[in-house]
């Protein structure tokens, strides 16, 4: 019963992650609305959680390799439940309402990145790849539940009631943890390296993955961002409808992380050949984008990319998560995370600076996803000398 539950309590620390941001932004109106803004504020309301998170995350992975990971995530949900109960009973208090959405941020930057770390300790083998698989794809589902989540919850209940969903699944999971890893958390080993020599000796190696998933996630979110532009502008849909446009990519996205999670296995050639696969279809698209920008191409071209990367990640977590010793890995991993939070950051705010010229956007685009081939040449003529371990 524990084996079977552990999935799921694990799971649900990038959903926490992902709602952060995504769910609110069909509720921003109305905080906008109650607290006196002026629309330009909805960037910081934004803001005020993803920075702290990015500049937490590398901590929070230090701490973890000496204090253990369960411990670095229950206090950072004990964190997510602090901020969510400032930003509910904060009412008309603007100043309240940030410090919670800092607070939350804070809280965040233990949940994707240690739950990597802390399946990279559980699990060896083909148990781990499918692990770090289903991971990503609870990350998809969070993605695609969360705006529909927002628009829903915006029409029933006051907006903050709505921060309640934080503390219930931050409980949910500390009383999961509890249960599932309270004897299998390994001991963490006091022989750890400096961080000079994890990447004087792996830096060839992980330098070009973090750059892959960055920029991956970079494209995806800026991608989107302009989709939803290009909606709401072009046919005048908006709220639901327009959340529930996003499921396609998204969901491809989803389906492609499950199903390689499923067969990526041990076969580190395995790895390689399906990551070349996923950045292949990651771009391929979007160069065809430069030719046919219509809707319905941009639709169909983009939920095939996405679906690269949903082929991709899996493959860059358990490369990541393997090249390192356990003693090392919380740092290597929130690193990781810190890189792939800066690229769903700044995606956005690139594509809003590039959209005025749509042809040019795509140029650029296809430009990122073909620097990112490029990366995986230099990375598959060196695999002998800083191949990964997955066993």
């Amino acid at each position: 019963m524990r084996d079977k539950l552990l999935p799921f309590v694990i799971g649900l620390l990038p959903i926490l992650m992902v709602l952060g941001n995504s769910m609110l932004i069909p509720i921003i109106p109305d905080i906008e609305a109650d607290l006196h803004l002026k629309s330009g504020w909805s960037g910081f309301i934004l803001s005020s959680f993803t920075i702290p998170a990015a500049l937490v995350i590398p901590f929070t992975g230090v701490l973890s390799d000496r204090y253990g990971r369960k411990r670095l995530i229950r206090i950072s949900l004990w964190i997510m439940i602090l901020g969510s109960l400032l930003c509910i009973f904060s009412r008309a208090d603007i100043s309240l309402f940030m410090i919670g959405r800092g607070l939350q941020g804070v809280g965040a930057a233990g949940t994707t990145p240690l739950a990597m770390a802390l399946i990279g300790d559980l699990y060896h083998g083909q148990e781990r790849s499918r692990m770090l698989g289903s991971l990503e794809v609870f990350n998809g589902i969070g993605k695609v539940a969360a705006p529909l989540a927002g628009a829903t919850l915006a029409q029933l209940i006051l907006w903050h009631q709505s921060f309640w969903v934080f503390p219930f699944i931050s409980i949910m999971i500390l009383g999961g943890l509890r249960y599932t890893v309270e004897s299998r958390e390994p001991k963490q080993k006091k022989d750890k390296q400096s961080f000079s020599a994890i990447f004087l000796s792996k830096g060839r190696l992980l330098i070009p993955l973090y750059a892959i998933g960055g920029t991956g996630l970079f494209l995806l979110f800026g991608m989107l961002f302009h989709l939803s532009y290009h909606i709401e502008n072009t046919f005048q849909i908006d709220g639901f409808f327009k959340g529930f446009t996003f499921i396609f990519p998204l969901g491809a996205m989803t389906l492609c992380s499950y199903w390689c999670g499923k067969r990526l296995k041990t076969d580190e050639e395995l790895g390689w050949k399906y990551l070349k696969y996923g950045l292949i279809m990651m771009a391929v698209p979007l160069g065809l984008l430069i030719v046919f920008p219509a809707l319905g191409s941009l639709m169909f071209l983009i939920t095939i990319s996405f679906g690269g990367l949903g082929l991709m990640l899996p493959i860059l977590n358990t490369f990541i998560t393997g090249s390192v010793p356990e003693q090392d890995r919380g740092l290597v991993v929130s690193l990781y995370g810190a890189v792939r939070f800066g690229g769903v950051a700044l995606g956005p705010i690139a594509f809003d600076l590039w959209r005025q010229d749509s042809a040019q956007m795509y140029v650029i685009a296809f430009s990122f996803s073909l620097i990112n081939i490029f990366l995986y040449i230099f990375l598959s003529l060196r695999t002998k000398e800083i191949h990964p371990e997955i066993q």
